[in-house]
């Protein structure tokens, strides 16, 4: 039936309006609202035996073309229209759609899967790993699927659910799928895992993707997962109590902690100090902080009501062997001078900005009949004569590399400086690890910043930028906001609100 034409009175005025009979009641109650203000819950609209209720019968009523339907109520005040106007994509510009389509999108929550969410969306802060997974083939069951799932949701503005890429998680780490025997019957489902033990399954199930070259291609002989985010320890192992045996010197994946063994000079058990340097820096450091230990009396992973700081940058040089030290300190020292003459660059264009603004806006001082020309007033002189950034970060570039050492150099997926950035962190709200809730962070510039060790990026587009933009994204499940860098300390841990958890630093780049 197609929509009637009616009328209603309010307050001695007349208003038409339409009625559709085949929608309820409290949709023409809302049309008489947006035109009389008298919200549905103090209007009262008379038809014949009474009023109408948002559960009437329109049969009942038979409304007709052109009849009038008086309308009591008090009006309220009237809707307020949005604060900015709602412009649609095919009205906005080109930098007004980019703006728009720059927000990444978040994952649905498929019940306690806010673990896999966190880990997925930090693990993006890896642009590297997103060309290794594309461009390998054949991969394993798991990398292909999380191929998929960066590929979906590269390519759409609306949240994504990760079905598939659970379903294939749960099937090659078993313990993922475990079910949440603290509920029964309807109510059961899976339970809640710990982010840190996805991230290192995951990474695990990333071993056999094979690695890449400066240009992107698939490399064979090599694994991603040693290229960037594996590092090399040179742990030296001396006796305390015998000057006269050697040291022994291994090279390692880990840390280990003091130890007894048995000495060969001695003949006996002895103590023995062992000093421990990275004598390779991987593009990625993961740190992971200790938030839980294990409570005998409640059987599980408790939280560590502890608030620990961490740093948004990270100098290694202080944990590397002295002879990749030595490497690393002439590209680091300079890249350190650099960004201090970068700093005072943006410094020098925002206040030539502000000067243009100044002088741009300033009022006439009389008509221009009138004005003597003898009296006109020097032109503002604005501060800072800057050439085009691109131009400063090409020189850059040509000297930084000039610097880095050939052997590091030839160690695609190594860090050349030392010199580290936070990039991602996941962080758990709550007491036990089995339980609350995960959240992953990701700074803004992995996004838009253009930095990865692919040259594909040029100087151009990393300055592109905004490099005072040091704001982060929030990936809270499929809810995906803006987290002010200022915030950063709230999230150091002290209670069971959000901790960080798991971090992941990336070498800075040369440009």
């Amino acid at each position: 039936m197609a929509p009637l034409a009616v009328h209603i009175k309010h307050s001695g005025k007349t208003y038409d309006v339409q009625l559709d009979p085949t929608l309820p009641p409290a949709v023409f109650k809302d049309a008489v609202y947006q035109l009389t203000g008298v919200p549905p819950d103090r209007m009262k609209v008379m038809i014949k035996g009474g009023t109408l209720k948002d559960d009437t019968d329109w049969k009942k009523v038979a409304p007709k073309a052109g009849q009038t339907f008086t309308v009591i109520g008090a009006a309220g005040e009237l809707p307020k229209p949005p604060e900015q106007p709602i412009v649609f994509l095919e009205d906005m510009d080109d930098s007004a759609m980019a703006e728009a389509l720059a927000m990444p999108v978040g994952l649905k929550n498929l019940g306690n899967t806010c673990y896999m969410n966190a880990t997925v969306q930090a693990m993006r802060a890896i642009p590297e790993l997103q060309i290794a997974l594309s461009t390998s083939s054949p991969i394993d069951v798991l990398p292909r699927g999380l191929r998929d799932l960066y590929t979906n949701m590269s390519r759409t503005t609306e949240s994504v659910v990760p079905t598939s890429f659970l379903n294939i998680l749960r099937q090659v780490v078993p313990q993922f799928g475990e079910v949440d025997r603290s509920k029964a019957g309807m109510l059961a489902g899976y339970a809640q895992q710990d982010a840190e033990e996805c991230w290192s399954q995951m990474t695990n199930s990333l071993k056999d993707v094979p690695g890449i070259d400066v240009s992107g291609s698939s490399v064979a002989g090599k694994k991603f997962v040693d290229q960037f985010l594996t590092g090399e320890i040179r742990r030296e192992l001396k006796c305390d109590e015998s000057t006269e045996e050697p040291p022994t010197i291994t090279l390692e994946r880990a840390l280990n902690s003091q130890l007894e063994k048995n000495s060969p000079s001695l003949g006996r058990e002895a103590v023995y100090s062992q000093t421990s340097r990275l004598s390779r820096l991987p593009g990625y450091l993961t740190v992971h902080m200790v938030r839980f230990a294990w409570r005998r009396d409640v059987g599980k992973k408790a939280k560590i009501m502890r608030k620990v700081k961490f740093t948004p940058e990270f100098d290694a040089l202080d944990i590397a062997t002295p002879e990749l030290k030595e490497k690393m300190l002439p590209v680091s020292r300079r890249l350190k001078e650099i960004e201090k003459e970068r700093t005072e660059r943006r410094k020098v264009r925002k206040r030539t900005k502000v000067a243009q603004q100044t002088s741009g806006s300033t009022p006439a001082a009389a008509d221009s009949s009138t004005m003597n020309v003898d009296d006109t007033a020097p032109a503002t002189e604005i501060p800072g004569d800057l050439e085009d950034e691109s131009v400063y970060r090409t020189k850059e570039l040509t000297e930084l590399e000039a610097l880095v050492d050939p052997a590091l150099k030839a160690d695609f997926g190594c860090s050349v400086t030392g010199l580290y950035e936070l990039v991602a962190i996941v962080t758990h709200k709550g007491a036990y690890a089995d339980s609350g809730h995960y959240i992953g962070f990701v700074k803004k510039s992995v996004f838009h910043g253009g930095k990865s060790s692919i040259p594909s990026t040029s100087a151009t587009d990393a300055a592109s930028f905004d490099e005072d933009d040091e704001d982060w994204y929030k990936f809270d499940d499929d809810k995906v906001s803006v987290f002010p860098k200022e915030k950063l300390g709230t999230i150091d841990g002290g209670g069971e609100d959000s901790s960080a958890y798991v971090l992941l630093y990336r070498s800075k780049p040369l440009v």
